[in-house]
């Protein structure tokens, strides 16, 4: 997911995507330990995308203060 793609969103949006990728990371995670994912980037993919929309979230709430 890129960056500017995230911009565009609306906090509502934002809050969506980072609840469904914190469950993504969640699942990932369980099926980790269960030595059930031969992708193991797809972790460090994640983890990035919640910090860039939750980078955004805060840029959001900066510009309403």
């Amino acid at each position: 997911m890129k960056s500017k793609d995230i911009v565009n969103k609306t906090a509502a949006d934002l809050l969506k995507m980072l609840s469904d990728k914190r469950e993504t990371l969640r699942v990932f995670r369980f099926g980790a330990a269960g030595a059930k994912s031969k992708n193991v980037r797809e972790g460090r993919a994640v983890r990035k995308d919640i910090a860039r929309i939750l980078t955004a979230l805060n840029d959001i709430k900066a510009k309403k203060a």
